[in-house]
């Protein structure tokens, strides 16, 4: 096992990280998931995403990206019967827009579609005057934002990955790999989430989310996809919240408001990636990698959200005040420090 060296930010913290290690220890043995790669393989056998990535069918994994896309910011629940209801849109649905040239000079490539700004509640847009016959409102989503995403996505795909996104990841991570470099797993995983920034709607949340799935349930003999795979971390409120709660961000002198902070220097993603590399994965299954931050997050995750363990959450305490709760396993660990507190 290599271990990656503790960030600049995070080097005057050592005995910080040491309780921020066994902390998130207790809670991968509270919640292991052995079964974690195999499932999630044997989910995207069956969804055909393996297949698209065998056969770089874009088309199909632009699909796939896209409902990913839309359940970000409410219940997977309601995300999923909205599109049940309303249905999904798709590359074929796109690819007949762009063949009938539409006249909006947003939608002529990628490059010209920053700063579309359609609004769905309001009918509005940069281009009022072409908007009657723009086609990026008449997609049924549920809300604007997922429009625009769809068809910067689009045109993401067509521009930049010259209409191959399994080339074009292969290339990037081609492109940022120094073999044997402490950084190798950050190189690689930036050079695939830089790109991706400027994508509307694919933040660093929902773009780690997408690929590190995608890097580690496809195909398990590109070791360059699985190595950035298993670094790609996904922040959201649950795992910002566990890591506050427990005082982790405070002995680390970390603290922050959920949101971008979460990836920059010191943040949440940076502080469960220096924790991983003094972890060894393989001990809840010997097929993982040893360096595995995305186990220890999805981790995080399960031990507070309500269809996982569902003990470290917002409906379970009062966040005006310290968890009361001294049956938790991280009882006699964890500081209690109250949620709004950082607010």
């Amino acid at each position: 096992m290599t271990l990656v060296p503790v960030p600049r930010s995070l080097r005057p913290t050592q005995r910080a990280i040491a309780f921020a290690e066994s902390l998130i220890l207790q809670v991968c043995r509270a919640a292991p998931d052995p079964a974690y790669l195999k499932r999630l393989r044997t989910q995207f056998a069956r969804q055909g995403i393996r297949a698209a990535v065998a056969q770089h069918d874009t088309p199909a994994l632009f699909n796939w990206l896209v409902e990913v896309a839309s359940y970000q910011g409410i219940s997977d629940a309601i995300a999923w019967t909205f599109m049940e209801e309303h249905g999904r849109v798709t590359w074929a649905d796109l690819h007949a827009a762009f063949a009938r040239d539409p006249a909006c000079p947003k939608l002529a490539s990628f490059a010209a579609f920053c700063g579309c700004r359609y609004r769905k509640a309001s009918r509005t847009c940069a281009h009022p005057e072409h908007f009657p016959g723009c086609p990026l409102p008449r997609h049924p989503l549920r809300k604007g934002s997922l429009n625009q995403a769809a068809y910067a996505l689009y045109l993401f795909l067509k521009d930049g990955c010259r209409g191959d996104l399994v080339a074009w990841i292969d290339a990037q991570l081609a492109a940022a790999d120094w073999p044997g470099a402490p950084d190798r797993a950050q190189r690689m995983r930036e050079a695939l989430l830089r790109p991706l920034a400027g994508v509307h709607g694919f933040g660093p949340k929902v773009a780690s989310m997408a690929l590190s799935d995608l890097l580690l349930g496809t195909d398990p003999k590109r070791e360059h996809w699985l190595t950035t795979g298993a670094g790609l971390i996904v922040v959201d409120t649950l795992v910002h919240n566990w890591l506050h709660r427990t005082g982790i961000l405070h002995r680390l002198d970390a603290e922050h408001a959920y949101g971008p902070a979460c990836y920059q220097s010191g943040g949440c993603a940076e502080i469960i990636e220096a924790v991983a590399s003094r972890i060894d994965a393989r001990q809840f299954n010997p097929a993982f990698p040893a360096v595995f931050p995305r186990y220890l997050q999805k981790a995080i995750w399960a031990f507070c959200a309500e269809n996982g363990l569902g003990i470290c959450n917002g409906n379970r305490i009062d966040d005006s005040h310290s968890c009361a709760d001294h049956t938790c396993c991280l009882s006699s660990n964890c500081h209690r420090i109250a949620l709004r507190s950082a607010n």
